[in-house]
């Protein structure tokens, strides 16, 4: 027997208030349900340390599932920064809603600690990527989009210049509108409140992958002949769209194979040296559907398709004779 309709009424209102509650603890939003990106603690660009080249000097503190995380730890792998700058990867602690060190890092068992031993505010959320400086005991960058550029400045005598000065106009460009349409695009499309939030963020969201299909059915890189940091921002979003966006955040209007161009970058960015090594879709979808609780209350991790499969050479299309 199905359930009375006044329950049924009931139920629905108190889970959508509950849900409002919970979207405000996990993204803040505007009055108009439009997801807002909270503010971050030591977010300015630091000048380049003296000591940058120096062995062991320097902490990239990422995490696996993290996007932010994940154009910093390509930078680092693509210009060959491991002499200078150790990886620390922390693990999500889905219960204290926090990052955590495997092992005790400068007597920090979590990074909300490392923070606020680095003078962070105690209120501050922790996130990851962090550059930390052993020298001076202290976190100096976590804003990803300034971390990125200081890392290609950081002494590299085998690493790629990814700020062609060539190309600098059209990389700026493209890291301008990428930051918004598409990195937080995502996330404005999967924390809106409404459908009208929603609509907007999706809408930006795909017209930005269609122009960026489009310039790259003119030149192999984004900004031009050269490899730059706006491919770089533009990979950990594209790699996670099939795996997760689409199915959680509700980024599934048009599949990637119906923009050939950019499916075949990101087999060629995949194809790079090192970048293999910093993917981890069963970490991305376990973190994402196991910890975003007001987006997936079941925690149940679909199954989804092999990362193999997106990044070959030429997507694999579904007969019309297996559909009814």
């Amino acid at each position: 027997m199905p359930p009375p309709a006044p329950l049924v009424r009931t139920a629905r209102a108190i889970w959508h208030w509950q849900w409002h509650q919970l979207m405000g603890g996990l993204g803040p939003a505007d009055a108009e349900g439009n997801y807002r990106r909270p503010s971050g603690a030591f977010t300015a660009l630091p000048p380049l340390p003296s000591e940058a080249g120096a062995a062991d000097g320097h902490v990239l503190i990422v995490g696996r599932s993290c996007p932010w995380a994940h154009r910093a730890w390509l930078v680092w792998s693509l210009r060959q920064l491991g002499c200078s700058i150790n990886l620390v990867v922390v693990d999500p602690d889905p219960a204290e809603g926090r990052w955590r060190f495997a092992e005790p890092f400068e007597g920090c068992a979590s990074l909300i600690e490392l923070y606020q031993q680095s003078g962070a505010d105690p209120g501050q959320r922790a996130t990851v990527p962090a550059l930390y400086s052993r020298g001076e005991r202290r976190i100096l960058v976590t804003e990803s989009a300034r971390l990125i550029e200081l890392l290609n400045r950081w002494p590299a005598p085998a690493g790629p210049d990814l700020e062609p000065h060539n190309q600098q106009a059209a990389t700026e460009k493209w890291r301008a509108r990428l930051q918004g349409d598409v990195n937080d695009g995502v996330y404005r499309c999967g924390f809106a409140r409404t459908q009208a939030a929603y609509d907007r963020a999706e809408a930006a969201l795909f017209a930005a992958l269609l122009d960026a299909n489009g310039a790259l059915e003119q030149s192999p890189w984004l900004s031009g002949d050269q490899l730059s940091l706006a491919d770089i921002g533009l990979f950990p979003t594209l790699i996670r769209l099939e795996l997760v966006y689409a199915p959680l955040f509700g980024c599934s209007r048009i599949p990637l194979w119906q923009l050939p161009a950019l499916w075949d970058w990101r087999r060629r960015f995949y194809s790079l040296p090192g970048v293999a090594e910093t993917c981890f879709p069963e970490a991305w979808r376990s973190d994402y559907f196991g910890a975003l609780f007001p987006l997936h209350p079941s925690g149940i991790i679909p199954a989804g398709p092999p990362l193999a499969t997106l990044v070959q050479g030429r997507p694999v299309q579904e007969s019309s004779e297996n559909h009814p």
